[in-house]
């Protein structure tokens, strides 16, 4: 049975749609119903029906979606050890979201690298859909994110609560002025959270879909904007932002999400620990 094809139904059973799997598997939508047909052929069942919003699973499709994460995982996995580094007794892979990389997964390494030592790590920074589909597929044993979905075979847990608050590059300021504010889109519940607190924001003149991004465009160019208070405290402290007294706050939790069936219960365990370590550590800083 083609790997290639069990990854493709379960993309397909992800996203619900033969085209948006086709997108995240750069491939065309052809090939993506070519790779079903032969997979429902070699099963001799259907696996999808057609719904009024996309694509659903057949009975079928669900009973086989556990084994296929099974075979996927096992493929990836036994694909790994074989390329395991001399001296190394296992690998362990961990996602994170690109804004999470720089204050918790780069504290993170060298704890882990001083508790397991003989395991080397494999580290992806990416966006919550593409880690959900690595988690499925085997590649990483975390995902650390803004934004998982449930899934089958995977188990969420919240790791921090980000605080977003409102600073400016000017000392003074009371209240957001939407002449220089930066909009950042930190996802759908701060969107529906923004529109609440500002049902009369007027248009920004700049919009970003990346943190990072609008804090560097803000300190180069002044203006104002949202950013997790974790990343702008040693700015605020350096005088070169400054807090917004006025403005309201905005929740927004960070989960990781592994699988429930780990290939090493010590390793991953060991490594949810020195995640929930730096996350301490940073509170208290």
């Amino acid at each position: 049975m083609n790997i290639d094809h069990i990854r493709t139904f379960l993309e397909i059973a992800a996203t619900g749609n033969f085209n948006r799997a086709a997108e995240r598997l750069s491939v065309t939508q052809s090939t993506v119903s070519a790779r079903i047909r032969a997979l429902e052929s070699r099963l001799d069942r259907p696996l999808f029906v057609r719904g009024r919003s996309g694509v659903e699973l057949t009975v079928a499709g669900r009973r086989f979606q556990r084994y296929a994460l099974s075979v996927v995982r096992t493929w990836e996995q036994a694909r790994q050890e074989i390329a395991l580094p001399v001296g190394f007794r296992g690998a362990f892979g961990l996602g994170a979201q690109v804004s999470l990389w720089e204050h918790l997964i780069l504290r993170w390494i060298p704890w882990m690298r001083a508790h397991a030592a003989d395991v080397a790590l494999r580290l992806e920074a990416d966006y919550s859909h593409s880690l959900m589909r690595q988690l499925a597929d085997g590649l990483i044993d975390i995902g650390v994110m803004y934004m998982p979905r449930n899934a089958p075979g995977l188990v969420t847990e919240e790791l921090l609560e980000e605080r977003l608050v409102a600073v400016s590059t000017r000392p003074g300021v009371r209240r957001l002025d939407w002449r220089d504010y930066v909009f950042v889109d930190w996802g759908d519940d701060f969107r529906a959270a923004h529109s609440e607190a500002f049902p009369d924001m007027a248009a920004t003149a700049v919009s970003v879909g990346l943190g990072a991004m609008g804090l560097q465009f803000i300190l180069a160019n002044g203006g104002s904007g949202y950013f997790p208070l974790r990343v702008v405290r040693p700015l605020l402290a350096e005088k070169r932002l400054y807090r917004i007294p006025r403005a309201p706050t905005f929740r927004r939790p960070a989960y990781m999400v592994y699988s429930e069936t780990p290939t090493d219960d010590r390793l991953l365990a060991l490594a949810i620990a020195g995640l929930r370590h730096v996350v301490s550590v940073e509170a208290e800083e």
